[in-house]
């Protein structure tokens, strides 16, 4: 259970990519690049939705996405880190986190089929 996990914790952050690909890009590379980091992003959400319930994994896949979007903007595009800004990622956070930790394990059973 845990490598899908971690593999929609990678697709989130390919998520991060792709999402900031589609306002920084601007050339052939950097959209091929974009475009890569969206077919490797839902890839890896698709695999990780057979093993966990949809709506959870969705959840965590668009909140890491999200939250590194933002954050990710402030550190590497100069976009103002404002502290509403960050009590806000700070409850996203907290959010993704806690849906994980709510996912009971009776899925563990049925996914290791």
């Amino acid at each position: 259970m845990n490598r899908y996990w971690t593999l929609l914790g990678v697709a989130g952050l390919a998520e991060i990519g792709w999402v900031s690909g589609l306002k920084h890009a601007h050339d052939v590379w950097t959209w091929l690049l974009t475009l890569l980091a969206i077919a490797f992003s839902f890839y890896g959400l698709i695999v990780a939705t057979k093993a966990l319930p949809v709506g959870t994994a969705y959840a965590v896949f668009t909140g890491i996405g999200a939250a590194g979007t933002v954050i990710g903007e402030s550190v590497f595009f100069g976009v103002p880190f404002e502290a509403p800004k960050v009590i806000l990622v700070i409850l996203m956070i907290i959010g993704i986190a806690g849906l994980k930790m709510t996912t009971g394990h009776a899925e563990e059973k049925g996914a290791e089929r």
